[in-house]
């Protein structure tokens, strides 16, 4: 079947759920037994009221397509460090072992440090990378990235709360958070591109939670309980969430972290805005505190900084 085969979305696939009532504390426990119930039946929901401000949206949207625009010795000057903030070519991510290489490329960021203060020494913590030739880029995207992570971290309190947990039960070491910031461009195919060509191919999200900025011209599809893939369009002033795989473990599977894929069929190119929330490396990622009755955890604690690198050696060519 060709791969850019994907069903219209039904209004039942995705929810949409207004997040205000959380963020102001108004009424945070519905709005989290409203996530928590979206989270384990789809894994995917818009948000709207997120409280990213539209202008930090713009500005980090209009800064990713200068620099994605610029040439590639110019781009190269900012690549990937081992800390995997940086540049990534196209053809670098790999999203399973038989895939063929994505044909999007990245920008990849994480926390600056503020003065003197000096991070946890882990692989995963580390310097930036911003591009010389465009030093405007970091004041344009870090506002988004912190922006982002707020909203992430109350997404978070709302999926603790829908469980019956304490708010902070996910969050609660987030000093140093292993979250990226990402500007992710996918060109247009090219013309001898197959059918097996993906800007990003089928796969999971790594980390805890993924918080989507779309651009207008779509492409982003999630595969259905039944198989079937469906379309996941850009609604205007909303986010798209979604549950990743060391979410789904931390709550017994409970949460559901969904495959989705990107085709760029438009014949434009496209720029998605990316928060990769994860909180620090040592976090335990512990299934037994999520609450299931006398129901076994399932899959055995592991440290969240150690299970990305993991996934990252797998996916990204650079690190192997």
């Amino acid at each position: 079947m060709e791969p850019a085969t994907a069903r219209r979305l039904d209004a039942a696939d995705v929810p949409v759920i207004d997040i205000g009532p959380l963020r102001d504390g108004s009424d945070p426990v519905a709005v989290g037994r409203r996530l928590a119930w979206a989270a384990t039946e789809v894994g995917f929901i818009y948000v709207e009221n997120h409280g990213v401000p539209s202008s930090l949206i713009e500005n980090a949207r209009g800064a990713g397509l200068e620099f994605f625009r610029m040439p590639e010795e110019a781009k190269q000057e900012a690549a990937t460090n081992e800390f995997h903030h940086g540049w990534l070519r196209p053809g670098s991510t790999k999203m399973y072992d038989d895939a063929r290489p994505d044909l999007k490329e990245s920008f990849n960021w994480g926390i600056e440090r503020a003065g003197d203060e000096a991070p946890p020494a882990n692989p995963l913590l580390g310097p930036n990378v911003w591009p010389p030739r465009m030093p405007s880029l970091r004041d344009a995207v870090y506002p988004f990235f912190r922006a982002a992570s707020a909203c992430a971290e109350d997404l978070l309190r709302g999926f603790a709360l829908g469980a019956g947990l304490e708010a902070e039960h996910f969050i609660h070491q987030r000093e140093w958070p292993l979250s990226r910031g990402s500007l992710q461009y996918y060109p247009p195919p090219p013309p001898e591109a197959s059918g097996a060509r993906f800007g990003v191919a089928p796969h999971t999200d790594f980390g805890v939670l993924t918080v989507l900025c779309q651009d207008d011209v779509g492409g982003l599809q999630i595969r259905r309980l039944d198989g079937e893939w469906a379309a996941v369009p850009p609604i205007a002033g909303t986010f798209v969430v979604n549950v990743g795989d060391l979410l789904e473990r931390w709550s017994r599977r409970r949460y559901r972290s969904t495959p989705h894929r990107v085709i760029n069929s438009s014949g434009r190119e496209r720029l998605s805005l990316v928060l990769a929330y994860d909180p620090e490396f040592e976090t335990l990622i512990d299934p037994a505190t999520f609450p299931a009755g006398d129901e076994a955890p399932g899959d055995p604690p592991i440290a969240c900084g150690d299970y990305l690198l993991w996934r990252f050696r797998k996916a990204f060519s650079y690190r192997r």
